[in-house]
């Protein structure tokens, strides 16, 4: 999709669009308020200031819009809307060891245990074995520590996924 042909699109069908980047329904909402908008940047731009001033109860929400990583199962049945982009974004879980695929999902229990969300990361270009090693480090973290990472991880997926929607 084009921006023009995003800028005409009807306002509900604007906000299932921009869904499919974020879960967060008022970024989704928020960001629907500024269309039509002039260019690819101010897009861009616009959902990062947003994106930086919403609180830690909307990031949890767009968290809550991924699979864990690795939870393929879950992929296909809860997050059909963006599936093949998050097959994509989780392409090096594909031809992972079952021993890593076991450490990952222990380690999403232990994070989710610990957070009270899923581990984010931004997937793209990672291996199972680095997304494996980033899991692990990052459950040293504190909780305070820990909301502001997952929060940076989160707005890479956003911006990442609105640049997709923009040559789908």
């Amino acid at each position: 999709m084009t921006l023009p042909e995003l800028n005409e699109l009807p306002v509900n069908q604007l906000k299932e669009a921009l869904s499919t980047c974020c879960g967060s329904t008022v970024w989704v909402n928020e960001m629907a308020r500024l269309f039509p908008i002039e260019s690819r940047e101010s897009l861009f731009e616009q959902s990062e200031m947003i994106w930086f001033a919403l609180d830690e109860r909307d990031w949890r929400e767009a968290f809550d819009h991924h699979p864990k990583i690795g939870d393929v199962n879950a992929l296909r049945e809860k997050f059909a809307s963006t599936a093949a982009w998050v097959e994509g974004e989780q392409s090096g879980v594909s031809g992972a060891s079952t021993s890593v695929l076991e450490m990952l999902a222990e380690g999403n229990e232990l994070y989710e245990e610990k957070f009270g969300y899923i581990f984010i990361v931004c997937a793209t270009g990672k291996s199972a074995e680095d997304m494996l090693e980033i899991l692990e480090a990052r459950l040293l973290n504190s909780p305070d520590e820990e909301i502001q990472i997952a929060m940076q991880e989160q707005h890479k997926i956003t911006k990442i996924r609105l640049e997709k929607l923009l040559i789908a």
